[in-house]
């Protein structure tokens, strides 16, 4: 069953048109609960959290890709936030998704605290049971993003673990991709000619949401899901934190420490940004406990 939480940016003019196109395509959305972002004062923009369980939202996929249909799938994260206060072309591509999850313990703990709570549903562990299903009822797939060694490796990964499954086209596109230029069209035409109907996006964020939303509305009856690193843990490119460190919620320390020159900052911009956070999600409750 769908739910809908979501994160709160400026511009409600911008949420209400992400509503509609929703509307449009036909996917019902029940009340609304809320993890508030304020950007500024007295400004609100919403960012729909669509699913409440990676169950729910597996089904939804299956779903529509059986029917014919597509979508724009994303999971958002506490550094996904950070750079939603700071792009507008990232809230543009988030309001052009059509399915939103929680990826990353504080989106979860912020779901909790506005009173209307949704479970962790990461990306990277998305792929095996779309991998599953897609085996299951001979939806072809698609890579795209990481590199062309990464691609391969996790192919033929995947297709040993899942008898059945066609990854179909790998498709590594060069360092500086721009997700919204004249080589985004190229290679979303060469999607096209592809017979991969679910494609997996490993370009990180924001180039993959919003490469995910351009691709889509070219290929509608074509599945996006922007799964980041997913990809290279499969092929062994990376190495994903051990499962009791992620239990703990304290992957992003693991990661942390592979690179900290590049992640330290990142990882200070999303704590200093958590006070706000809260404060507004609490906020958010209090208003809806009013209602």
């Amino acid at each position: 069953m769908a739910t809908t939480a979501s994160i709160t940016i400026p511009d409600r003019q911008e949420a209400d048109g992400r509503e509609r196109n929703l509307a449009s395509r036909g996917e019902g959305r029940n009340a609304q609960p809320c993890v508030a972002l304020p950007l500024q004062a007295g400004t609100r923009y919403s960012v729909p959290l669509t699913h409440a369980t990676a169950a729910d939202l597996l089904a939804d996929l299956e779903r529509l890709l059986v029917g014919g249909k597509g979508f724009a799938a994303a999971t958002v994260n506490l550094d996904h936030l950070v750079k939603l206060r700071q792009s507008e072309a990232f809230r543009r591509a988030y309001s052009g998704h059509s399915h939103v999850v929680a990826d990353g313990n504080p989106i979860v703990w912020l779901s909790r605290l506005s009173g209307q709570p949704v479970t962790l549903v990461p990306g990277s562990e998305l792929i095996e049971p779309l991998a599953d299903m897609a085996a299951r009822t001979g939806i072809p797939v698609g890579f795209f993003g990481a590199t062309a060694n990464s691609l391969e490796s996790s192919s033929v990964e995947l297709e040993r673990r899942y008898p059945g499954l066609s990854v179909a086209t790998r498709i590594a596109p060069p360092n500086g991709f721009d997700p919204s230029g004249e080589e985004a069209d190229a290679r979303i035409a060469e999607m096209a000619r592809s017979p991969a109907r679910l494609w997996l996006l490993a370009l990180g964020a924001p180039k993959q949401e919003i490469f995910a939303v351009r691709a889509w509305q070219k290929l509608p009856d074509r599945g996006f899901l922007s799964i980041g690193a997913g990809l290279d843990f499969i092929s062994g490119e990376q190495v994903r934190a051990p499962a009791l460190i992620r239990a703990l919620a304290l992957e992003w320390a693991w990661r942390m420490a592979s690179n900290p020159r590049r992640l330290a900052p990142r990882y200070a911009r999303c704590a200093a940004a958590l006070p706000g956070l809260a404060s507004a999600a609490w906020k958010q409750r209090r208003m809806e406990e009013r209602c």
